[in-house]
């Protein structure tokens, strides 16, 4: 890394880091800021709008060159903000990150460890929000920083940070509409709401999977009747719900058996997949908290890689009609509702496979029951095989610097709506997906984590990576004004 200070910018970061970074997100840790979906009272409780001004009022405190921001907000949906920082050099990049949580779940919580409340154990910082995605734009905005502390040159930089991405951002296109000229035509899109397959090496993200979802409901009489009396006779709504799903799912395999919803594996996949474990091995299902003498649905790493990534996955999130157990009389049910949660392969359209799950799930119901299937949650994933060369080769140097290894592809199973937007709205640009969200992060679950020394390690490949595109753009832009 000719002419650029590598040690002096990683004690930059360091004490960045810790002096500023950490103090203020731990305040953030302080403030539930649960996203819409999950908080009706969002608008009255103010706490997504205190998220923005915490932010705000750190980002106002490094003293970033160049830097203007603005709040908005359309009435009755979430509010963003937007962050200029002008560039010292040729090009545009958009950083994107999100200040809504996912509901705290107290209770799950180790003891001494509490969702809101900001607990540091090297090397982490538990509290909800940390990884998932609080620290993204600090890191972001330290490394702009970090670079002009070191007189390097930089592209224009905005950031759009959205308070909705928890429940799927549904507020996100109306801004993403009427914000246009102050979100520009990015040449890079930057987002740090993704994981890591361990903290030892540097992490990009290639893709991540889609989501439908929606409820299914069956129903058979108008009231709960003695199971004794009308057992036989009425049928049973749970027994309905398990054939219509066998319709989507073979229930012995969990394989998801509509074409609508599968794609095909190539070989530049197994590829990947393949070189993710051969760093991995096992752990690519050993780190989740199976117990005792449970197996992942396949054995093979490789397939357990394909599986969890590119191939769709069924889960059945929530259930309405039953009473609990300590309830439950011998009554034969009117109704059973089921919240069902489908990811599908990165490059599958949703809306596609939202109808053919309805279609599936609603034709020819067993006995005449009454059937509906409502579809909520419609992303689409993302795929992005390539990486700009200036930013492919910055990140190897960065990651041979840090680790001694080139960066490593990475799938992701979950969804991030945006990048399916972004890539559908700006479809030249470049993708920089990754994250410090390692395999023990537990992000919307109890105990969520944020690793201090992998974030540290990353805000330094994100600031190398800005000015290595800043080089190249530099370089084009000379050759056409030629």
């Amino acid at each position: 890394m000719a002419g650029i200070d590598v040690v002096g910018m990683r004690e930059y970061i360091e004490v960045m880091w810790e002096e500023s970074v950490l103090p203020s997100l731990e305040d953030f840790i302080r403030i539930p800021a649960q996203s819409p979906a999950f908080d009706s009272d969002w608008a009255s409780r103010g706490e997504l709008d205190d998220a923005i001004e915490l932010f705000s009022s750190w980002i106002d405190s490094i003293g970033l060159e160049g830097m203007s921001y603005s709040v908005h907000r359309i009435d009755g949906r979430s509010p963003i903000l937007i962050i200029d920082v002008a560039g010292s050099a040729p090009g545009d990049v958009l950083f994107y990150s999100h200040l809504d949580k996912q509901p705290p779940v107290t209770e799950l919580w180790s003891e001494g460890k509490h969702p809101f409340e900001p607990v540091r154990e090297d090397p982490y910082l538990f509290g909800r929000g940390s990884v998932d995605d609080g620290y993204g734009g600090y890191l972001c905005a330290l490394a702009v920083k970090s670079l002009q502390e070191m007189g390097l040159p930089h592209p224009r930089c905005r950031f759009l940070i959205e308070t909705c991405e928890e429940s799927g951002s549904y507020d996100l296109p109306a801004y993403l509409d009427t914000y246009q000229n102050e979100i520009g035509r990015p040449d890079l899109i930057v987002v740090l709401d993704s994981g890591a397959g361990d903290y030892e090496n540097l992490w990009v993200t290639e893709s991540l999977r889609g989501l439908v979802g929606g409820m299914l409901r069956v129903e058979v009489s108008r009231e709960g009747v003695h199971s004794g009396l009308s057992g036989g006779i009425i049928p049973e709504t749970f027994r309905i719900a398990r054939n219509l799903i066998s319709r989507i799912e073979d229930s012995s395999t969990g394989e998801v058996l509509l074409p609508e919803l599968n794609t095909e594996i190539g070989s530049h996949l197994r590829q990947r997949a393949e070189r993710i474990v051969s760093v991995l091995g096992d752990t690519v299902w050993s780190a989740y908290p199976f117990l005792d003498g449970v197996e992942p649905q396949v054995l093979d790493p490789v397939e357990v890689v394909l599986n969890g990534n590119w191939r769709p996955s069924l889960a059945v999130t929530g259930a309405d009609g039953f009473p609990s157990i300590a309830e439950a009389g011998n009554v034969l049910r009117p109704y059973s509702e089921f919240k069902l949660s489908m990811r599908i392969p990165p490059d599958v359209n949703a809306e596609d496979a939202s109808k053919a799950m309805k279609e599936a799930l609603e034709r020819d119901p067993p006995h005449g029951a009454k059937v509906t299937y409502t579809p909520e949650a419609v992303a689409d994933g993302f795929y992005a095989s390539t990486l700009p060369e200036s930013i492919d080769s910055a990140l190897n140097r960065a990651a041979q610097h840090l680790y001694g290894e080139d960066w490593m592809p990475m799938f992701e199973g979950g969804t991030i709506p945006f990048l399916s937007m972004m890539q559908n709205r700006f479809p030249d640009a470049g993708f920089l997906v990754t994250g410090s969200m390692g395999p023990d992060a537990n992000a919307h679950g109890p105990d969520e984590k944020l690793h201090i020394p992998a974030s540290k390690n990353l805000t330094l490949a994100v600031a190398l990576s800005l000015t290595a595109a800043a080089d190249e753009w530099l370089v084009q832009s000379s050759n056409r004004n030629q």
